[in-house]
């Protein structure tokens, strides 16, 4: 990770300098911004940071209003940071064009996970998905609609392949009740979440060892799903 350059807005100086020098131990390159405006500027700017580390309680901006701006712009992975706990601050963060979120306080090697995911979409996003993707003991290919768990083929239906194509694409990221549920059903059931956990528990019962305890497809509560394990494959 030596260079990669990590862009930090946070106004809290405490915050920010501890996030820095967690990040520079790591060998990334830390850069920070105290306002929204600074913050536009550096993210934007040429040459662009890898990752963007957002704080949602700017002296001078609203923080989604910010991450708005950096998303019309830029393509740039953003992270939240944020101690607006409530579900739903966490799910207009994300549908206004973050990444993911970490809720504050939070540890550094989450913040690094977090990090590390938002680096290798962003790359992933650069060129064509390969042909076959390992999830752990999960085998699945987009291209041709298959999927093994261990060697065994694994049947699914179209609506529960898109659900899950729909989290491959976004592994070890959040996505929301509405993004997944417009992605199968289409924009009128962006609300209907008991439809979807139906879809999961499915999806689960094909995919999980132990659909009770799942390895894969973790719940968010009140805000999402999210496909974890790709770091296993």
């Amino acid at each position: 990770m030596s260079g990669v350059t990590i862009l930090v807005i946070e106004d809290d100086p405490a915050v920010s300098q501890a996030v820095a020098i967690g990040l520079a131990g790591y060998g990334f390159t830390p850069q920070v911004a105290a306002t929204g405006a600074e913050g536009y500027r550096q993210a934007v700017g040429v040459p662009a940071p890898a990752v963007v580390l957002l704080d949602l309680g700017l002296p001078d901006e609203d923080g989604l209003a910010l991450c708005i701006r950096i998303r019309a712009a830029s393509a740039v992975p953003i992270i939240i940071l944020t101690a607006r706990g409530a579900e739903h601050e966490k799910v207009s963060a994300l549908e206004s064009g973050a990444d993911d979120y970490v809720t504050k306080p939070f540890g550094l090697r989450e913040l690094l996970a977090c990090v590390r995911v938002a680096l290798r979409h962003n790359v992933a996003r650069a060129g064509p998905p390969p042909p076959m993707i390992r999830i752990g003991e999960l085998w699945i290919s987009l291209d041709h609609r298959q999927v093994a768990r261990a060697g065994t083929p694994v049947h699914l239906t179209p609506t529960e392949f898109a659900l899950l194509a729909a989290l491959v694409h976004n592994a070890g990221r959040v996505c929301t009740h509405r993004m997944l549920l417009q992605t199968i059903r289409g924009a009128g059931y962006g609300a209907d979440t008991a439809l979807l956990r139906v879809y999961i528990a499915q999806l689960r019962a094909k995919l999980e060892p132990h659909a009770a305890t799942p390895r894969y497809i973790q719940t968010e509560p009140g805000v999402g799903y999210r496909l974890t394990g790709w770091d296993e494959g």
